[in-house]
């Protein structure tokens, strides 16, 4: 595998002189509207595309190339929310091409390799990306379909084949293996990315240098001086109109078993050899390995399920509904860095606020000298990485007040991309994803096997759910920060949750 080529490359995709054609499979569907034609406009704005790397519309909606790229003109600047210049626009727009067909109807995709052997001028070396912006339930006949037509087929004369797949990816460990079974049939493990946006964050990319490039944190990195470790991602919306469609999933399933356990492993793991994509993910594997299984008496004694009121009501979604839009778990790892660490892990919709953050809770020194003041509250150091929104590193310490004797209060050291690198506009996650794609560095996208220990860790959990008169759903005000139940979880071990989206919890005088 390829080291991870830095964002700044001056070699463009295609700049070797070979054609790579970029096949969209659900083309007109919100996803390539709103994320994968914006990320790849933006990608060519900045010179990370050659000239010859066509890409290739392919869905079931009867269309013509001319209207494809207007299509896309359109929903860019009102689903993507850019303002591209019209200019800059029908400079790129000649590249994208359409086919309409179904995905799943061999003959269908025969009549596709033609057309992409013309757009690709009969090129035999040329490369060629799958990308499968359709719902999983199609993946197992899309992907055989591909097979059976040879388009993904790799020969010594022909170029690189791959195919990116999105979440969520599978509904437990048994339909994920299924699905990760269908995949191998057609394509090698190393042809497949599966993506998880999360990872594309250049703030979740910045937990890596934070623990790997700074002497400073990574020896106190470990059980010694962790008291516990928090992870939030609070999103502000309710399901809105994807209600029938949560309903069917639930939050476990749509962020915990990949979000949240994608941004545990990159907290937890010890450190790679080298950033190549398999030590990498190697030690992400293992870390997820190494957290505790539970039993299923277990897994509900150490989480919480809720749905905010108001939820049943939303079109789509059942009556009686038993699907959580909100859950928070302790998890512990049994190794040598984290045994009896508590790690603590929320998301829910329709929360106080939109907010991702990872806050690392140092324990207290061993013999307090100074006195508590309960205005200031708890005097503990506090390392909090912001993901989202108000990107960046808070480390909250103590510090002594002036002209009050030795009264101390906490306080707040502050790192902002905004103010550190003079600029809020962050790249999306999708074009450091498909750049990397295109590169064949599988660095940040999931192997086979961190799949299925995602799974194992939460299957436990939902199976224990299942039973909803032993375990009822409880409830929380839409725009609360979730259920008592959340509290108490922490509290029962000592601890509560620490301040969400305000700089770390900074207090005004």
């Amino acid at each position: 595998m390829a080291v991870s080529t830095p964002p700044s490359s001056d070699r463009p995709a295609g700049a070797d002189g070979t054609v790579t054609t970029i096949v969209i499979a659900g083309a007109t569907g919100d996803l390539a509207q709103r994320k994968l034609l914006p990320a790849l406009y933006h990608l060519w704005i900045k010179g990370r595309l050659a000239p010859n790397v066509p890409i290739v519309g392919f869905s079931r909606a009867p269309m013509s190339s001319d209207e494809f790229r207007e299509f896309m003109w359109r929903g860019i600047r009102e689903i993507g929310g850019l303002e591209p210049r019209r200019e800059d626009w029908d400079a790129f727009a000649p590249r994208l091409n359409y086919f309409g067909g179904d995905l799943a109807k061999p003959d269908e995709v025969a009549v596709l390799r033609g057309h992409l052997q013309t757009l690709e001028g009969g090129e035999a070396a040329a490369n060629r990306l799958f990308y499968l912006a359709i719902a999983p339930s199609l993946y197992d006949a899309a992907v055989s379909s591909l097979g059976q037509c040879g388009l993904v087929e790799e020969t010594p004369g022909s170029g690189w084949r791959r195919v990116v797949v999105e979440k969520p990816f599978g509904r437990d460990l048994e339909s994920a293996n299924v699905l990760n079974s269908s995949m191998h049939r057609v394509f090698r493990e190393d042809q497949v990315y599966r993506i998880d946006h999360y990872l594309g964050k250049e703030t979740v990319q910045n937990l890596l240098v934070l623990r790997f490039a700074n002497a400073i944190f990574e020896p106190i990195w470990n059980r010694n001086y962790v008291d516990n470790v928090q992870i939030t991602v609070a999103e502000s919306v309710d399901v809105g109109d994807r209600a029938g469609y949560y309903d069917q999933f639930g939050v476990v399933r749509d962020m915990i078993q990949n979000h949240l356990l994608q941004v545990l492993s990159l907290v937890t793991m010890e450190p790679p050899v080298t950033l190549e994509a398999d030590s990498l993910r190697n030690k992400k594997v293992e870390a997820l390995r190494a957290i505790r299984p539970w039993s299923t008496l277990e897994a509900a004694r150490n989480a919480v399920r809720a749905q905010y009121i108001g939820y049943r009501d939303a079109t789509g979604v059942d009556p009686h509904s038993a699907t959580p839009t909100y859950a928070a778990m302790r998890l512990y790892l049994d190794n040598w860095r984290w045994q009896g660490v508590p790690f603590y892990l929320r998301s829910g919709k329709a929360m106080a606020r939109k907010s991702s953050e990872i806050a690392i809770e140092f324990r207290a020194p061993p013999h307090r000298i100074f006195p508590a003041n309960p205005r200031w509250g708890p005097l503990s150091n506090i390392l909090t990485l912001r993901l989202q929104p108000d990107e960046g590193v808070h480390l909250r310490f103590a510090a002594k007040l002036p002209d009050e004797g030795m009264a101390v209060r906490p306080v707040d050291m502050d790192f902002h991309y905004g103010t550190a690198f003079g600029t809020d506009d962050l790249p999306e996650a999708y074009e450091r994803l498909l750049q990397d794609a295109l590169e064949g560095d599988a660095s940040l996208f999931i192997r086979s096997d961190h799949i299925e220990e995602a799974w194992k860790i939460v299957d436990p959990l939902l199976e224990a759910w299942e039973d909803a008169i032993s375990h009822p759903v409880q409830w929380y005000e839409a725009g609360s920060w979730g259920p008592e139940s959340a509290d108490a979880l922490l509290s029962q071990d000592g601890r509560s949750w620490a301040p969400v989206g305000d700089r770390h919890g900074r207090i005004n005088d």
